[in-house]
């Protein structure tokens, strides 16, 4: 399964992330993802509670449930080892979190998942690497820019990352040249007006654009 998902991740270079969406939106919005070419969501856990993490582990198995091995379903925001664990069982299949943490890492590896560890600094991103990330997340990627990405990357070069922070169909070609493996993405994709519209060939539309980007 691991394997799988670096595979997915390196073909079709873009995860897009899902805070907080109500249920009965769950299953439609991931649905016109897939239409548009999104084989990879994050489900985000939300460490002030008003969203559950009961409530994202049931969206990550009602995902799992429903696409089977046709789409990758992560977790994301994940602080703990006790999260990786839950998500596991869930059916997650990687970690993606805002921090590194070496005892996040050890755990999803245990788990033989996919660890996504966020940081910004070269001394993090080796840490990072270090500690056993598959993957490391630059966060937030659009304030630091693509140029921070390209002299970083320079001396790093062994390490893969990808690009999470204002991702947009506008820049994301910007940091995919300088050396980003993948980006992460939400709202230019994840489209709350169209969603609760139900104007899901607008979340189609705009999900076909990133991937053919």
């Amino acid at each position: 399964m691991k394997n799988e998902v670096l595979k997915c991740i390196k073909s079709s270079r873009v995860i897009v992330i899902i805070r907080k969406l109500k249920d009965e939106f769950l299953i439609p919005t991931a649905e016109a993802m897939y239409r548009g070419g999104i084989r990879l969501i994050e489900i985000t856990f939300d460490p002030a509670g008003d969203f559950t993490e009961a409530n994202t582990l049931r969206q990550i198995k009602l995902l799992r449930g429903h696409f089977g091995s046709d789409m990758h379903i992560g977790a994301g925001t994940v602080l703990t080892g006790q999260q990786v664990k839950a998500a596991h069982s869930a059916g997650a299949s990687f970690i993606i979190s805002p921090n590194t943490d070496p005892s996040v890492i050890s755990t999803t590896n245990t788990m033989n998942m996919v660890s996504i560890p966020g940081a910004m600094t070269p001394t993090e991103i080796h840490k990072a690497h270090m500690a056993g990330a598959d993957i490391v997340k630059i966060f937030p990627a659009a304030e630091l820019g693509a140029d921070y990405f390209r002299a970083v990357l320079a001396p790093l070069n062994h390490i893969k990352v990808i690009a999470v922070g204002g991702i947009d169909d506008m820049n994301m070609r910007t940091f995919l040249s300088a050396g980003a493996a993948a980006v992460g993405t939400g709202s230019c994709i994840v489209r709350r007006d169209a969603i609760e519209e139900g104007d899901f060939d607008e979340i189609t539309l705009h999900a076909r654009r990133m991937t053919e980007l």
